[in-house]
């Protein structure tokens, strides 16, 4: 596959971790500690994508004295991508948002994927080996 061929479907992370905005906080927080992850995607009962929670949202709640819900705290303005949309432009926008990960959608807003900083490094590490780029 030639480099300028890839997709975000080549790169992305299918295997993935997602919650509900109605779960408590602190379930959110521990399925981020056993799974070593920094965003959960919050999807409905379709999978479709309806937010995000990051590890920062997860510090700053854990110091309330009330019980909080992933709603309360998620962030609604995403930054998402389509899985055939070329490689480069998740990248393009984790650079211009100066965020770690762009949610991946389909047409109807399910989730899919997710590619990560993580996946771009890999993406190099496999580029400077001289390996093939696609998984």
């Amino acid at each position: 596959m030639k480099r300028r061929d890839l997709r975000i479907a080549d790169v992305m992370t299918t295997a993935l971790t997602t919650i509900h905005a109605s779960d408590p906080v602190l379930g959110a927080h521990a399925e981020m500690q056993v799974g070593v992850i920094r965003h959960l995607p919050v999807v409905d009962d379709r999978g479709r994508l309806v937010g995000v929670l990051s590890d920062r949202d997860v510090l700053r709640a854990l110091g309330s004295k009330r019980s909080v819900r992933v709603v309360d705290i998620m962030s609604r303005d995403l930054v998402t991508a389509r899985p055939d949309a070329p490689a480069h432009f998740a990248a393009a926008l984790m650079l211009e948002y100066s965020i770690s990960s762009v949610l991946v959608v389909d047409e109807a807003g399910t989730l899919v994927g997710v590619v990560t900083m993580t996946d771009y490094v890999e993406l190099a590490r496999r580029s400077l080996l001289g390996l093939p780029l696609e998984r």
